[in-house]
């Protein structure tokens, strides 16, 4: 079983809240928009993370993360993007993609709003975390926490941390 600490949008900020949760976490998913690189520097020496980088981030970001990455996670494959859309508003870059080979979990950040959203169409899980950085619309910080057991998403918390 992996514990998952899924998060987005840390516009170059994590303080000692986000970073107790990446203590109790086996993997971070970060799916994009981090700012500063201290953000992920800060999160490798702790666990270890796989990250895209957003609209946001500078070239060295770029070079150091893809803009959209496909990967397993136990019996689980994942598609983690930045700027995704939902079920039913895809972004016009990642439909195809999504429609030709539809992964079991679709990750996605940008919008500041947090979704979890099965696609039945599709038959894949979308998750777009929110926003853990401060700077947004956004007035709750939030992230998910969920296990992969094999081929089994389970046990989804929302973390929501006041501005």
């Amino acid at each position: 079983m992996t514990k998952i600490l899924l998060l987005s949008d840390t516009h170059s900020y994590i303080d000692d809240l986000v970073i107790k949760h990446i203590k109790n976490a086996d993997e971070v998913w970060h799916a994009g928009d981090i700012g500063d690189l201290k953000v992920t520097e800060t999160i490798k020496k702790l666990k270890p993370l796989r990250a895209v980088y957003g609209n946001i981030d500078n070239s060295e970001a770029r070079l150091e993360f893809p803009e959209t990455t496909r990967f397993m996670c136990e019996n689980v494959e994942v598609l983690m993007t930045h700027i995704g859309g939902y079920p039913g508003r895809y972004n016009p870059k990642i439909r195809p993609i999504l429609q030709s080979q539809p992964p079991k979990l679709f990750i996605c950040g940008h919008s500041h709003i947090l979704k979890v959203i099965p696609d039945k169409k599709l038959n894949l899980l979308h998750m777009n975390p929110g926003a853990i950085g401060i700077y947004g619309f956004h007035q709750v910080r939030t992230m998910l926490r969920f296990t992969i057991d094999g081929s089994k998403i389970d046990n989804l918390e929302v973390i929501e941390i006041k501005r």
